[in-house]
């Protein structure tokens, strides 16, 4: 599982014209779900996207979490996380998950997030959406549970 977690100030999702997910200073999360994730993965990006402290204290350090800033999750599926360009010119993706079972890990992720009280906004899973962000700092981690199990 990848996550691109972006620190952010405002950040909302639209589908057809129609915003279905917006949230003021949080964090901004494009998952994507590899072939081969399992609940260890979900558990491992999602504790980790909850404890990030990359908010700033009143010192000016990293060291606040999304939920010590009151801060909200807009959590939006995007499987070209899982691109690979090594080769052509044209992405492959046939490291990334197939859609019906990758929803249901990144809807396991959402319900995982929410678990720890934290709000989660959400796009629409498999949708052209159109997202906009307001990158605070600009802070943007990566996350890869890949590279952990």
């Amino acid at each position: 599982m990848r996550a691109v977690v972006q620190r952010v100030t405002t950040a909302s999702v639209t589908v057809d014209g129609v915003t279905i997910g917006a949230i003021g200073k949080g964090l901004l999360v494009l998952l994507g779900v590899g072939a081969g994730d399992n609940d260890a993965a979900v558990e491992f990006v999602a504790n980790k996207v909850a404890s990030l402290r990359i908010f700033e204290d009143d010192e000016g350090r990293m060291n606040r979490g999304v939920q010590d800033v009151n801060g909200a999750i807009l959590a939006v599926s995007q499987f070209t996380l899982y691109g690979d360009v090594r080769k052509g010119r044209r992405p492959s993706f046939v490291a990334a998950m197939e859609p019906a079972e990758a929803k249901t890990f990144f809807d396991r992720y959402v319900e995982r997030t929410r678990s720890f009280g934290i709000p989660v906004e959400t796009g629409k899973f498999g949708a052209m959406m159109d997202v906009q962000l307001t990158n605070d700092g600009p802070v943007t981690i990566l996350i890869d549970s890949n590279k952990v199990f």
